[in-house]
């Protein structure tokens, strides 16, 4: 089977190209790099030709709110075009957990506006919502230093690793499109401040974690459910302890 994955060489994607090309599927990498375009739709008509499956695991260069949504409506709109000319009979997205509870979060925001070009582009579809992974402590302890303090919300999240999410997204790959969307999550919830206190910690990061119930996450503050999946949530294996033990952590 053929199968194309936008953002094919980032985290997740990366990832999924190794799981399923594994399996014997022909899978297309593609990239800007690759000289494929979602925005400019340079080189879509011929990534997709033949294509069955397309994964959307891109994500916008800024995190700046009109940026973010400009890049997540003209991608989607732009690739799910050409999927409906090719024929593509199942278009996977990678989204969040809890983006309708976060209407304040530009980037979420952008994440919802995606959701709703799929639903309504007649492409069978799977959305994918997930949690944060855990390869995001790093960057979520950065956006709240000042000096030697790391001030960090407070709420429950059930952050995932990047290699359960992406056996989860080759699996959906291979499977029948279930026109509405799952939720995927770490096996564990923990306090978003006390996860990253813990991980500063186990890194020998001198840094001070001051847990904040009002700090912003993407510029929404969040309460325990926020960032939460549903009972019926897929939930991944990795645990932090063995996800830490393993992670290429790069420098401060």
């Amino acid at each position: 089977m053929k199968i194309v994955i936008i953002g094919g060489t980032g985290l997740i994607g990366s990832k999924t190209v190794e799981r399923l090309s594994r399996k014997g599927h022909a899978v297309v990498a593609a990239s800007p790099n690759s000289g494929v375009n979602t925005i400019t739709g340079e080189g879509l008509s011929e990534a997709l030709a033949d294509a069955q499956v397309v994964l959307d695991l891109a994500n916008s260069p800024s995190f700046e709110d009109q940026a973010v949504l400009t890049f997540f409506e003209t991608a989607g709109r732009n690739l799910l075009a050409a999927e409906a000319a090719a024929g593509v009979q199942h278009h996977i997205a990678l989204s969040v957990v809890g983006s309708e509870r976060l209407p304040e979060s530009g980037y979420l925001r952008a994440k919802m506006a995606q959701e709703r070009l799929i639903r309504e582009s007649g492409v069978p579809y799977t959305i994918v919502r997930s949690t944060q992974f855990l390869e995001f402590l790093p960057g979520i302890a950065q956006s709240g230093t000042v000096g030697n303090e790391v001030t960090v919300s407070s709420a429950y999240f059930q952050p995932i690793a990047s290699d359960d999410v992406a056996d989860v997204m080759s699996d959906v790959a291979v499977s029948a499109p279930a026109d509405g969307m799952i939720e995927i999550g770490g096996p564990d919830k923990v306090r978003m401040s006390d996860l990253v206190e813990r991980f500063l910690e186990m890194t020998n990061d001198t840094r001070t974690v001051i847990a904040d119930p009002h700090a912003r996450y993407f510029g929404a503050e969040l309460d325990d459910q926020s960032l939460v999946p549903g009972k019926d949530a897929r939930l991944g294996k990795i645990r932090f302890q063995d996800w830490l033990s393993r992670a290429p952590l790069p420098p401060r």
